[in-house]
């Protein structure tokens, strides 16, 4: 059984191909576990990831729609966006759910920390379940073009096992939800 806590790959050299303020993209010449030559690219991100499951008393939650460049795709998803690394994580999420939304919470509970993408990048999330929610006004960022729609939790959770969504945060704060739901 290998050693957890023992690294083993061996770093020969680095060279960063990519910076911007949101990500540093590396290129490594390493030594895999078995000791053959190869590279590794890794993509560092300068925030956390931040979701937030907005679910008010009638166990409806909010969604949010949007075009993602990266995917070329429209997309339904948790209210979710960047975190400073400087800044505490509920304090990002708490900006977020009102950026996005304008939705406030009284009530907050860590629903989970999750690994985005682990085989190429640390990006690391942490989701909030907010409850306790009051209508203000929503003061989305000049790149986002936003749809909110506030729907039943179930029939989200159908959108989420007929692949309309897919949107990792979202797909895996749903199904910690539903568990913790289904426990009630």
């Amino acid at each position: 059984m290998a050693d957890k806590d023992k690294n083993p790959w061996t770093t020969l050299a680095q060279e960063v191909k990519y910076d911007n303020p949101w990500i540093t993209l590396t290129e490594y010449n390493v030594l895999n576990p078995k000791g053959g030559k190869g590279i590794y690219g890794k993509v560092h991100f300068k925030n956390f990831a931040i979701g937030i499951v907005a679910l008010d008393e009638t166990n409806h939650i909010y969604l949010v729609g949007q075009y993602r460049f990266p995917l070329s795709q429209y997309s339904w998803e948790i209210p979710e966006g960047g975190g400073p690394l400087d800044v505490e994580p509920l304090e990002s999420a708490k900006r977020e759910l009102l950026e996005e939304t304008g939705l406030k919470a009284t009530s907050w509970e860590k629903l989970l920390d999750i690994h985005l993408s682990n085989s190429v990048s640390d990006e690391f999330g942490i989701i909030y379940l907010a409850t306790q929610l009051s209508q203000h006004q929503a003061m989305p960022e000049d790149t986002e073009d936003l749809v909110i729609k506030k729907i039943p939790f179930e029939k989200a959770y159908e959108m989420l096992c007929r692949s309309e969504i897919t949107d990792s945060l979202t797909v895996a704060a749903l199904l910690k939800l539903k568990l913790m739901l289904s426990e009630k």
